[in-house]
């Protein structure tokens, strides 16, 4: 059941008070720094990505706290040291958000989500203090999948992309050829770099076909763990370890484990 708007305001302010309280009187909460909290945030923030996967309500509300946490213990260490607050945080992102929307605040003119991408990078160009070029502003330190993901998805936005989203498999079929090319010639370094080369117009070839290339890896990954896993504990029970069977045998096991789901 949705909790009234008071309600939502009521638990984030009880939150803001609960971060009071720890800074003051929790010893380990009271030695915290942005330095030291980092780490931790990342982490959360992957436990949630993970639950968004699975699709858990429960564990998506979970996780949602935990980085909430992370954003209300961040602006609690900017208050002390007079840096900004919960306020400026909030203020700041709202602020953004009706200066990336003037098709909703502004006279400006979208009619689908594609003509809202490609406004929002105009837009940002035009930010005082903001990106000065189209790829500027994406962290080095995301996955390189995302990396590839949000690099192809920028330059599409101002109009670098292909014609016909077709015509994007002529690019990942000469990318194969490359990197066999390379593998034949048992060139290690040029086969590396082919090989980077493919995944990038595989992410490319996904993003016009508007799948998230992550998302499907991580799907396709707990997969083969849940498979993998199946043929293990088949093995257990016929007292048998996976060095000791044949790869016909696991294969048995792996297509039995395929027909389970």
């Amino acid at each position: 059941m949705a909790h009234t708007r008071e309600e939502q305001l009521k638990a984030f302010d009880r939150l803001l008070t609960v971060m009071d309280e720890l800074r003051e009187k929790c010893p380990w909460d009271r030695k915290q720094t942005f330095e030291s909290l980092r780490q931790n945030t990342i982490e959360e923030t992957y436990e949630l990505a993970s639950a968004l996967i699975q699709n858990d309500m429960n564990e998506i509300s979970k996780e949602l706290g935990d980085v909430l946490l992370h954003v209300v213990f961040y602006a609690k260490i900017g208050s002390e040291q007079g840096a900004f607050d919960m306020a400026d945080v909030c203020n700041k992102i709202c602020d953004k958000l009706i200066f990336r929307h003037p098709h909703v605040y502004g006279e400006q003119a979208a009619k689908n989500a594609e003509d809202v991408c490609k406004l929002w990078e105009q837009v940002k160009l035009k930010e005082k203090g903001g990106n000065k070029t189209v790829l500027a502003g994406i962290p080095d330190a995301l996955p390189a999948l995302v990396k590839a993901y949000r690099i192809q998805d920028k330059v599409a936005n101002v109009g670098f992309d292909w014609e016909k989203r077709e015509d994007v498999w002529a690019k990942v079929k000469e990318e194969i050829a490359e990197f066999e090319a390379e593998v034949e010639n048992m060139d290690s370094e040029k086969a590396t770099e082919e090989f980077g080369d493919l995944l990038f117009a595989m992410v490319n070839a996904a993003r016009l076909y508007k799948i998230r290339p992550d998302n499907a890896l991580e799907k396709t990954n707990a997969k083969f763990i849940r498979r993998f896993n199946y043929v293990e504990q088949k093995a257990k029970e016929k007292g048998l370890s996976l060095k000791e069977m044949t790869l016909d045998q696991m294969e048995a096991l792996w297509q039995e484990a395929k027909t389970m789901e």
